[in-house]
């Protein structure tokens, strides 16, 4: 079984997508299952995790009913205002409407303009709820935003916490070492996984997608094949490739950095860190 650790459905016309606006014009439509079933079946992937794209709990909320119409989402990871003072009845909430869905939370980090926000004392209560239901942190950063993402590691050491995209490196402006060094120290923390998914879309123009293969390396680095799962990041994917062409290029670089890894990189760490119920052995699925 492969499970896809991160993508996304959206309606715009619920209006709570303001990146949208900014996106370009082929993702500002509607992205549902009837969209993503032929690919993901073609592709061989037979379940995903659903990640929240709008920073409100009601699209949350919206992510649970779409997942009940989509049998191969076997988690959910949605959104609540962390620093509200009533953020941990909030999550509370959250967890008994999913029914079992909710895996993780995901403030929309790299949208805040201030970069030290993770660390700010208010969100303790809610990081403390997120460890009481077991709940996973996805962490939408950049670079500048690790740093704080460190002290809230600090302070909440047993949050188990994945870094959705490989922390956006900057790989159409080359800048790979600050990245590094930072990849390399969060690393160190063993409660933080990383996410092999959303490189592509970090490529300007004619850019050759053999751009982004020294920061996978630098991943499987630091990170090791235990703590990598695959995810397609579809449909913002699309403006780079298809579904399908993106899970052959991972498996290649799989193949390359973590040979004997497979099937922990394409399902079985996704299940054990979001704490999956999926039907069936988690393995890759294909012979390499």
């Amino acid at each position: 079984m492969i499970i896809d650790a991160h993508q996304h459905y959206w309606q715009p016309a619920r209006g709570d997508y303001g990146w949208l606006a900014q996106a370009p014009a082929a993702l500002q439509r509607v992205f549902g299952p009837d969209d993503l079933h032929a690919a993901r079946e073609a592709a061989g992937v037979s379940a995903s995790v659903l990640v929240q794209a709008a920073p409100t709990e009601a699209e949350t909320r919206y992510l649970f009913d779409l997942a009940r119409q989509d049998t191969a989402v076997a988690g959910v990871v949605g959104w609540v205002d962390m620093a509200a003072p009533g953020a941990p009845a909030r999550i509370d909430a959250l967890v008994h409407d999913g029914g079992g869905r909710l895996c993780g939370l995901r403030p929309m980090v790299q949208d805040i303009a201030d970069p030290d926000w993770l660390a700010r004392p208010a969100l303790d209560a809610a990081f403390d709820r997120l460890i009481h239901h077991g709940l996973a942190f996805d962490a939408l950063v950049s670079v500048r935003q690790l740093p704080a993402l460190r002290e809230r590691l600090a302070r909440h050491p047993l949050l188990r916490v994945v870094l959705d995209h490989g922390a956006k490196p900057a790989i159409a402006q080359g800048d790979f070492r600050p990245w590094a060094q930072a990849i390399d120290t969060l690393a160190r923390l063993p409660g933080v996984h990383c996410k092999l998914s959303g490189l592509l879309t970090q490529l300007d123009g004619d850019m050759h997608e053999a751009a982004i293969e020294p920061y996978v390396g630098h991943l499987f680095a630091s990170f090791g094949a235990r703590r990598l799962m695959w995810g397609s990041d579809w449909p913002v994917l699309t403006t780079h490739a298809d579904y399908g062409h993106w899970l052959r290029l991972a498996r290649r670089l799989v193949r390359h950095y973590a040979p004997d890894q497979h099937d922990a990189v394409f399902g079985a760490n996704a299940a054990r860190f979001y704490g999956l119920a999926v039907a069936g052995p988690v393995t890759d699925g294909v012979a390499p």
